[in-house]
């Protein structure tokens, strides 16, 4: 079986717009996928981005304009300028991190949940009520909100200083354990499945 370690970020639009497609891809191949949220703005320091607030005004425009194709492309609901963006994305990947190993429910649905929250739904993904919601309609204890706070931010560190030893620059990015290839973006997830059905 293949394994595909997904780092993503709770506040990135583009891992929003991935939807469902890496669950159906790894579905499809038999392949696991092990969930590594992290710090994407923290990423960005460490491998040589820039946050999206200090970037030159033709980049913020072209950035709006990237959104708005793909969200008509993907059909998916999305509110472009949030409320609460930028929002404090420990909470909800702490959660993330403390359902994973629990185990019992919808994984990825709950992460996509999250991401809709904020990005469709336009709430903030950092209150617990928000993060207790979606925990519970995905199938898992609400109350991890709280109970996984100390393993979370632990398992959260790690994700960012994994990715930065492995390649990872940006997010959404995916990469297969057995091969060591790497695909940066969802617009990169045809080449995942092209990969994983050459396997």
């Amino acid at each position: 079986m293949a394994q595909i370690d997904y780092f993503f970020a709770v506040n990135s639009p583009w891992c929003y717009l991935a939807g469902l497609r890496l669950e159906e891809i790894a579905a499809k191949h038999g392949a696991a996928i092990s969930y590594r949220p992290l710090d994407v703005l923290a990423l960005f320091d460490r491998t040589g981005g820039t946050r999206p607030m200090a970037r030159h005004p033709n980049r913020v425009a072209y950035r709006l304009q990237e959104l708005t194709r793909w969200r008509d492309r993907l059909g998916l609901p999305m509110v472009l300028s949030p409320t609460h963006f930028p929002v404090n994305p420990a909470p909800a990947s702490y959660a993330i991190i403390a359902a994973q190993k629990a185990g019992g429910g919808d994984l990825g649905g709950l992460v996509h949940a999250i991401l809709g929250a904020g990005w469709a739904e336009d709430r903030n993904i950092a209150e617990d009520e928000v993060i207790r919601e979606k925990l519970a309609a995905f199938g898992f204890d609400p109350n991890l909100v709280t109970s996984g706070l100390f393993d979370g931010a632990v398992a959260y560190e790690k994700n960012l200083e994994e990715a930065v030893e492995r390649g990872v620059f940006g997010t959404p990015f995916y990469i297969v354990r057995e091969t060591d290839q790497r695909f940066w973006g969802q617009d990169r997830l045809d080449f995942l499945d092209d990969h994983l059905g050459s396997l």
